[in-house]
């Protein structure tokens, strides 16, 4: 469902100024090609990064409110201001896909370190089930930049068919188990290991980004949450980590045994956020500089169960240019091949 506001008055655009510390402002004619063109990836980035009373995004058609265009000198299509507690502090002119995303990123950015850090997911993520949930801090200077993976490529190998798949990992909501009963209509909202404790992630992204970090959110099940399973069947949180680069496609198990990680990890007891269950993995930055595809291989878990659980991923860094998506297959190749 989309996160943006129709405003169709200036007392409405007005109390909208006030009461959200940010808004974000889409000037657009429906005559306007370049508005029309860019629509889509100001769309996204609202379901992405709108917050209740912190990050609001319209859309104002400057044919039907002339007056509010007027005020803040929109002569041409589509503007984009961005808002802080009411004053205009930023201005995009033309359909520049990338400027947007920087300048709303930074945004949400500013937004996430003046956000209290809580148990109920407003930490740094918005609060409520239908906002974009992040479970913890953004690291400073940083975005999050989890919107570019490519949710079409995802792939995750050795995944027990009855709970979540790849796209769980990277949903908006806040999980589940932070809600008063722990459940979610429709079925979990995480994922869990088949027949052992492995998991194998393949992200492809849509331009090729840098990544500082990762959080990943993981609440593993004690006996008095899930009796019917046997203990060794309980899932556990992830231990050991190794990622890899600018592989074309998911790495098989035995196949990642023979490749040197590019960072191995392993993520302490005390990692895990008691509010958020969420573990922060910093990365050698320097060596991912150029990354078009990321391997996550959860290698065991926390504990002598049989199975991992990962409710959340999210990835931290900066976006570079997007990609053709058709070419993914190129990832990884070397020139000439």
């Amino acid at each position: 469902m989309s996160q943006l506001v129709q405003i169709t008055s200036k007392e409405q655009f007005a109390s909208l100024l006030s009461s959200s510390t940010f808004v974000v402002a889409d000037f657009y004619a429906d005559w306007c090609g370049p508005c029309t063109a860019i629509a889509p990836a100001y769309e996204q980035l609202a379901m992405q990064l709108s917050r209740k009373d912190r990050i609001t995004f319209t859309k104002i058609n400057v044919d039907n409110q002339q007056d509010i265009a007027k005020a803040y000198g929109v002569t041409a299509m589509p503007t984009f201001i961005v808002f802080e507690r009411g004053r205009p502090t930023s201005t995009i002119r033309g359909a520049d896909p990338k400027k947007l995303n920087d300048v709303v990123r930074k945004l949400a950015a500013e937004a996430n370190k003046a956000e209290p850090s809580s148990g109920e997911g407003s930490s740094s993520g918005g609060s409520g089930s239908g906002g974009y949930w992040i479970g913890g801090a953004v690291p400073k200077g940083y975005s999050d930049i989890t919107d570019q993976a490519d949710p079409k490529g995802l792939e995750l190998l050795n995944r027990a068919s009855e709970y979540g798949t790849a796209r769980t990992l990277f949903e908006g909501p806040k999980p589940s188990a932070l809600n008063s009963k722990g459940k979610k209509a429709g079925g979990p909202d995480w994922v869990e290991s088949d027949t052992d404790e492995q998991l194998m992630l393949f992200v492809p992204f849509q331009s090729t980004v840098k990544v500082h970090s990762l959080q990943i959110t993981s609440f593993p099940t004690g006996e008095d949450e899930d009796e019917e399973r046997d203990e060794d069947e309980r899932p556990m949180r992830p231990k050991t980590i190794k990622l890899y680069t600018n592989r074309s496609h998911v790495l098989g198990f035995d196949e990642a045994d023979d490749i040197d990680p590019v960072q191995a990890v392993e993520i302490q007891p005390q990692s895990w956020d008691a509010n958020t269950g969420t573990a922060t993995v910093d990365l050698r930055f320097v060596k991912f500089q150029n990354v078009t595809s990321l391997v996550i291989f959860f290698v065991d878990g926390d504990g002598d169960s049989e199975k991992l659980r990962v409710d959340r991923i999210r990835i931290f860094g900066e976006a570079g240019e997007k990609r053709e998506m058709g070419k993914l297959e190129k990832i990884g190749d070397e020139p000439g091949e």
